[in-house]
């Protein structure tokens, strides 16, 4: 009997704040690791900044391709013969994460020029970072190789000579990264992925919408990809019987403007001022980085010029527990994002809390919404539109209820991290040139 499958996730980490990818890659390697296969997680880049409990990586793993190394090495010429005692100080995660804060080191020309160097890698300054990868997968030689996303798809042909290794490559919101390049390098970016992307074994999207828009900024029609939508570890939330008095209406992710935080407070105003809900509350949580505080201001000054600054609760940066309970406590859900957003793990999160969600008619939101009656939809960009909709559900508190039976109903059916964590094992097996016999009892875990 095969003692299962010898998995390595390598998970580009933002430093700063929470990411999707980041989280789904940890839920899921904790989930395969529990089920009996030897799993690793790797950071890249920079530190995973998760709101759970890491996978427990081996002691020997550093991390790879560190953001400030590669930086260097890219732009110096004396970084590229580094001692490695001074390469492994400059991966530290202190100094990593607070570069990471300072993201207007970094200019738009400079992240170009390095995005482009990551997907020619075999023509980059960066071989030395490689051979560190390389010999690491070599000791560790794992069955599958997974990375979180395609923009690490420059590293797929020189570890597949040297390893032999089988690789999935994730598509996960790399579109708005690589269409905010300047030219020639966002050009340059997508002529390059489209040609790295078919050197994987696997492509995989969390869903068909974005599995389509991938293809369309690709120029390949013909791309196979895998749809496999991102699961959860459904324990800490549960649906809250005892409700607030008051109706609250809640928001969870980046308080940024892509993700529709203008939006939301625009349509709470609204709410309050216009269609008449005196006691409505509104609680906006999620990551907030320096960067976001003008922002974050000015909707507070919003807010405080229509008098409802004691009826908005801000909880940036919260923790899992809190954001379990937050979450749990609300009676509506939403974050109008008004980029294509790929997934949407906000919306999984609120649907586990037994929480019905209104979402934007946009993006990945039809398709996790579709059939399930969890949910509405309203035209996305609209703050009227969404207020009209949370007025028109907060009058039926009767479809409210069963709106958030079907929330964790269809989270536990469909978005649990064990149907994701099946569905990769699925994917592992099929692989083509697979010799079957570890990879087809996997799936008995």
């Amino acid at each position: 009997m095969s003692t299962g499958l010898r998995i390595v996730f390598l998970t580009a980490g933002t430093g700063g704040w929470y990411c999707g990818a980041c989280m789904r890659d940890n839920a899921l390697a904790k989930s395969l690791q529990a089920a009996g296969h030897n799993v690793s997680l790797l950071p890249m880049y920079l530190p995973l900044h998760l709101d759970e409990d890491s996978l427990v990586t081996p002691d020997a793993a550093p991390m790879f391709f560190g953001g400030i190394n590669v930086y260097l090495r890219h732009k110096i010429p004396l970084f590229r013969h580094t001692p490695a005692w001074l390469a492994k100080a400059l991966n530290h995660p202190w100094l990593l994460r607070g570069v990471a804060s300072k993201s207007h080191m970094t200019s738009p020309r400079d992240l170009g020029e390095i995005t482009l160097a990551m997907l020619r890698l075999e023509e980059s300054r960066l071989g030395k970072e490689l051979d560190k990868l390389s010999d690491w997968l070599k000791h560790e030689s794992p069955d599958i190789l997974c990375l979180s996303t395609v923009l690490q798809a420059g590293m797929i042909r020189e570890l597949k000579r040297r390893l032999g290794v089988k690789i999935i490559c994730c598509f996960q919101g790399e579109d708005s990264f690589l269409n905010s390049l300047p030219e020639p390098y966002r050009s340059e970016c997508w002529q390059e992925l489209a040609l790295r992307s078919r050197e994987a074994d696997a492509l995989v999207s969390p869903s068909s919408f974005y599995a389509e828009l991938m293809k369309k900024h690709l120029g390949a029609n013909d791309l196979a990809v895998t749809i496999l939508p991102n699961g959860i570890d459904l324990e800490g939330y549960a649906p809250q019987p005892e409700k607030p008095g008051s109706p609250v209406i809640g928001y969870l992710a980046r308080m940024i403007r892509e993700k529709g935080l203008e939006i939301m407070v625009e349509a709470f105003i609204h709410l309050r001022t216009v269609l008449g809900h005196p006691s409505a509350r509104l609680h906006l949580a999620g990551a907030a980085t320096p960067d976001n505080q003008p922002l974050i201001e000015t909707m507070k000054q919003r807010l405080a010029a229509a008098g409802l600054t004691e009826d908005v609760q801000w909880m940036p940066n919260i923790s899992r527990e809190d954001k379990a309970a937050m979450l749990g406590s609300l009676t509506l859900f939403s974050v109008p994002a008004i980029y294509p957003e790929a997934f949407g793990l906000y919306v999984i999160e609120a649907m586990a809390s037994g929480v019905p969600v209104v979402q934007p008619e946009a993006s990945s939101f039809p398709g996790i919404l579709a059939d399930s009656g969890a949910g509405a939809l309203v035209p996305a960009g609209d703050p009227i539109a969404l207020a009209q909709k949370w007025h028109e559900l907060l009058m039926q508190p009767d479809e409210l209820r069963r709106m958030a039976e079907r929330s964790r109903r269809t989270a536990e059916q469909l978005y649990d991290i064990g149907v994701m964590r099946e569905g990769f094992l699925a994917l592992a097996r099929d692989l083509p040139g697979n010799s079957g016999e570890r990879a087809s009892c996997v799936n008995e875990s």
